[in-house]
């Protein structure tokens, strides 16, 4: 038995969904690829997968099996590849997804420079706001700010999205400014709709915080809404830095609670361990990790008296 090639159908197989799938995606015929997973269950002694009319799910041997597999899969490719690549020209290409906001203020500048070095290349972009599943809308790639992953994906943290409590002067000369975190409840506070919980995460020091907002009058699933309506006077928002860093450089929004910090989440590029592209993808994501700084991207590399903490 060609363990690899049993190794790449069962991962292929749960990434798709079905044995059919798998068998075209590797240009396989369903009986031989059948074969092929029946062989490594033997190999392993165990049932990777429950098989019924409707659908494939893994076992608890097959949950187990699954990293090792994909780990063994990708190796090899990085292998095969990593021989051959001083003969190739980065070419082909790349479906990336984004939030509307990060994808129309960084990502779209990044694509542009990235195309142009590399003019055998095509990238097409989706900025959506809402997480999509990579294998059933063929994503090479995604950038996803967040500290919690799906453990079944690679990720590569490219750098870190700091975030900022902010309102615009008209509204502090209105109501007032904030001192402590405590006098947020006597604001209008701004929420994010795509997040079921209205609370701030906020650290000073080794203190950690958990700020409930009081009564939540409007609510936007796109940043960029949120943004617009702060600059507008109505209300106080937790809002990220790559976003609000100019309007607060410029003074048309002030920085609140400067002493606490809101929590960072990790910016990531995630993919599938099935790469159609893997040269293009892996020079993408390091031209990626370049630009932006693993630990200062340069939206947060402010001058001395505006820079944020």
């Amino acid at each position: 038995m060609d363990r690899l090639r049993a190794m790449q159908v069962f991962v292929e197989v749960v990434d798709r969904g079905s044995l059919t799938a798998a068998a075209e995606a590797l240009e396989l015929s369903r009986a031989m690829a059948s074969r092929h997973l029946e062989a490594l269950e033997q190999w392993l002694g165990a049932r990777l997968l429950q098989r019924s009319t409707r659908r494939l799910s893994l076992t608890d041997a097959g949950l187990q099996a699954l990293g090792s597999c994909r780990q063994m899969v990708e190796l090899a490719e990085e292998t095969r590849q990593a021989a051959g690549e001083h003969l190739r020209s980065v070419q082909g290409r790349l479906r990336i997804t984004a939030s509307s906001s990060f994808a129309q203020i960084h990502l779209a500048q990044a694509v542009a420079a990235f195309l142009q070095l590399h003019p055998l290349t095509q990238i097409e972009v989706m900025a959506l706001e809402h997480t999509v599943n990579l294998v059933e809308e063929r994503i090479d790639l995604a950038l996803r700010i967040s500290n919690q992953l799906d453990p079944q994906l690679i990720a590569r943290r490219l750098s870190w999205c700091r975030s900022v409590v902010c309102a615009a002067p008209s509204y502090l000369a209105r109501q007032g400014r904030p001192e402590a975190p405590a006098e947020l409840a006597r604001h209008a506070c701004l929420g994010h709709a795509r997040f079921g919980r209205d609370e701030w995460r906020l650290r000073r020091g080794e203190e950690e915080l958990v700020i409930a907002l009081p009564e939540v009058r409007l609510r936007a699933n796109e940043t960029t809404v949120l943004q617009q309506a702060v600059l507008a006077g109505a209300g106080i928002a937790l809002l990220p830095t790559y976003l609000v860093g100019p309007a607060l450089a410029r003074d048309e929004l002030v920085r609140l609670l400067p002493d606490y910090e809101p929590e960072r989440l990790g910016l990531h590029a995630v993919y599938t361990s099935r790469r159609h592209q893997p040269l293009l993808l892996r020079t993408f994501v390091d031209f990626l990790a370049q630009r932006f700084d693993l630990e200062w991207p340069y939206w947060d590399q402010l001058p001395p008296e505006s820079a944020l903490t």
